[in-house]
């Protein structure tokens, strides 16, 4: 793989771009896209940031971006750049991993992302992010799956910024408290940032608006831990992750970033697991 597009260059961007860095050999080249503004310091943070391992391109609109050529483009931004910029990249005929995941919980956005995926006969690429056992979801649901329940829990600084604020004092927490229950649809449309994993298992599983989920505040914990119980004619299962929160950004899992790295590697692998 010789140039990996990347949207975005938050918290997500820039982990995945250490990890890329360390494989062997690198890529040849990184091509960027962020918002106009933000191009003149973000080549001059990429820049340091790989340290001369590979060339490094930032652009500010899917012109430049088409124009380095990518392999594959990675979004690391949010559900506003799925929208926005998913679809023209199918069309062209490129590969897209999406880390906002959410972003398909908007019926429109899926439906344009699918129709553009086809008639570009190209792929947008779900990986798993902060979360295991989708393969194993995704296999039951052909037996046919009968239920999945899916509890997010982080310390309460990781839920503020979102609704969450409003439905609970977060900083007087002295206990676990649950203050969201619906489904996938509403987690990942209210908690965008926050509640990616949701969207992942319901695509997988039964779908936006039968995959329940929980979200809770736990003053009692300093990691993100992601539970899930699948109940299926073929097996039942519950996996339990606790992931540790990303340096740059408590919102997010560290693992998000290697699991969007997995799945842009795997387009050139010989051999994908």
């Amino acid at each position: 793989m010789t140039t990996i597009g990347i949207i975005g260059f938050g918290s997500i961007a820039r982990d995945l771009i250490d990890i890329l860095c360390a494989q062997d050999p690198p890529p040849e080249a990184l091509v960027i896209m962020v918002r106009p503004e933000k191009t003149g310091e973000t080549l001059a943070a990429a820049q340091e940031q790989v340290a001369g391992r590979c060339a490094v391109h930032v652009v500010s609109d899917t012109t430049g971006l088409f124009a380095a050529r990518p392999d594959v483009i990675a979004e690391c931004a949010s559900h506003t750049a799925v929208a926005q910029f998913g679809p023209a990249i199918l069309r062209a005929q490129i590969d897209i991993v999406v880390a906002s995941i959410g972003a398909l919980a908007d019926p429109q956005t899926e439906a344009a992302l699918k129709a553009a995926a086809e008639g570009g006969s190209a792929q947008l690429v779900l990986p798993a992010g902060a979360i295991g056992g989708i393969d194993m979801l995704a296999a039951a649901r052909l037996s046919g799956l009968t239920g999945v329940t899916y509890t997010g829990r982080k310390p309460p600084r990781a839920w503020s910024g979102t609704p969450a604020e409003q439905a609970v004092d977060l900083p007087a927490l002295t206990e676990a408290t649950v203050f969201f229950e619906g489904s996938a649809r509403e987690a990942a449309t209210q908690y965008p940032k926050n509640a990616n994993v949701a969207a992942t298992l319901a695509i997988a599983g039964l779908g936006m608006d039968e995959t329940r989920v929980r979200l809770v505040a736990d003053p009692g914990v300093d990691t993100n831990t992601h539970e899930f119980s699948v109940q299926s004619q073929a097996v039942d299962f519950a996996v339990t992750l606790t992931a540790k929160a990303s340096p740059r950004n408590p919102k997010t899992s560290a693992s998000t970033a290697y699991s969007v790295a997995r799945a842009v590697l795997n387009r050139s692998a010989g051999i994908v697991i």
